[in-house]
């Protein structure tokens, strides 16, 4: 392997990653985002994952989208979202981490899918789900609009700057989570004791 196929596959790694963190925040926006760059020729696909940059995918990714971030704007129904969707954003976070990764024996592809890709986006899924919680707790869910348009933003942006600049994405989505933890710490020390 050489220096430059060893950096290329480094830095699809921490793209697939950078996605799969976006993923944690919306399952669909983020495999929308890479539709339409894949589209464009700013994002290019592993081999088996050339479907994701077709038009059929692109309406469909969008559409999912739209309704995905409909639907978390609803009172009760975002947390019940949440707990549906927990399997399956860490199943679409090792999916967009496998999209993008090539050049890399199947074997160790999967593996880095499954640990990191997964990962980031069950970590990132499990933060917003806990501080959607407390919200739902402390404002009987009338400040989880705001939650949700920003969980959508962090996504929508989280994935753009993953394709376009990885490390700067990873360092997004971080502190996103840092800032969900953050506020969900100070949501829960205003809280009275029970008992």
């Amino acid at each position: 392997m050489t220096d430059a196929t060893t950096l290329e596959t480094v830095l699809a790694i921490l793209v697939g990653i950078g996605l799969s963190a976006a993923v944690g925040l919306r399952i669909f926006a983020p495999f929308l985002v890479m539709s339409i760059a894949a589209r464009a020729g700013l994002l290019g696909l592993a081999s088996g994952f050339e479907w994701i940059g077709t038009t059929p995918a692109l309406i469909a990714f969008g559409l999912a989208t739209v309704l995905e971030i409909a639907a978390y704007w609803i009172p009760w129904v975002d947390h019940a979202l949440d707990v549906i969707a927990a399997p399956v954003t860490v199943i679409a976070g090792i999916l967009a981490t496998a999209s993008v990764v090539t050049d890399m024996p199947p074997f160790l592809k999967w593996t880095i899918a499954v640990i990191a890709g997964g990962g980031a986006a069950g970590l990132l899924h499990g933060g917003t789900a806990i501080a959607r919680t407390g919200s739902t707790a402390t404002t009987g869910g009338l400040a989880n609009p705001i939650f949700s348009t920003l969980e959508s933003a962090g996504a929508i942006l989280g994935a753009v700057l993953a394709i376009l600049a990885p490390l700067i994405a990873i360092g997004f989505l971080v502190a996103v989570a840092f800032w969900i933890r953050r506020v969900f710490r100070r949501r829960s020390r205003r809280e009275p004791a029970l008992g």
